[in-house]
């Protein structure tokens, strides 16, 4: 992960860490996101808030959010919800759509990225919790777990 983020850093991008530990209620989750990531005072702390302001930040740099420790996740009943609001989050902010898919003309697509970095769990491991979450596929492929929307509200651009 150390080399891609540098190659991120060097482009201008923006990496965020986040310690899992932190994260295993989603009243806390909700509190670190919006601390760590500068959200508006009007974040309302729900999961629909939170895809809102990770994609519809003011500053469109790349960016990369890092959650290292985060094996504690594998056992919260929001995993599955939550993978998947992470997945609508890039998705919109990777080609800036609205909520309802359409191209906003007035907005700059930029890259949001998410990993969970693990200590001891294998990727494989979060494969059944996350592919919980509404429209989301898993993949794993070179000791990643790659997680992507799927079905027909999330069509290939």
């Amino acid at each position: 992960m150390h080399v891609e983020t540098a190659g991120l850093r060097k482009q201008g991008g923006r990496v965020f860490r986040l310690d899992g530990r932190e994260l295993l209620e989603p009243t806390a989750l909700f509190a670190v996101f919006a601390r760590e990531l500068g959200f508006p005072g009007y974040f309302g702390h729900n999961w629909d808030a939170l895809v809102d302001c990770l994609h519809d930040r003011h500053d469109t740099t790349d960016s990369a959010v890092l959650i290292e420790h985060a094996d504690g996740l594998l056992g919260a009943d929001f995993l599955g919800v939550f993978v998947s609001v992470l997945c609508q989050a890039a998705w919109r902010a990777n080609l800036q759509l609205d909520a309802d898919g359409v191209p906003d003309p007035d907005c700059t697509p930029f890259a949001l990225h998410f990993a969970f970095l693990l200590d001891d769990t294998l990727p494989a491991d979060f494969a059944e919790a996350a592919e919980d979450g509404l429209d989301v596929e898993v993949s794993l492929g070179e000791g990643r777990l790659v997680a992507t929307l799927s079905g027909e509200d999330w069509p290939e651009v």
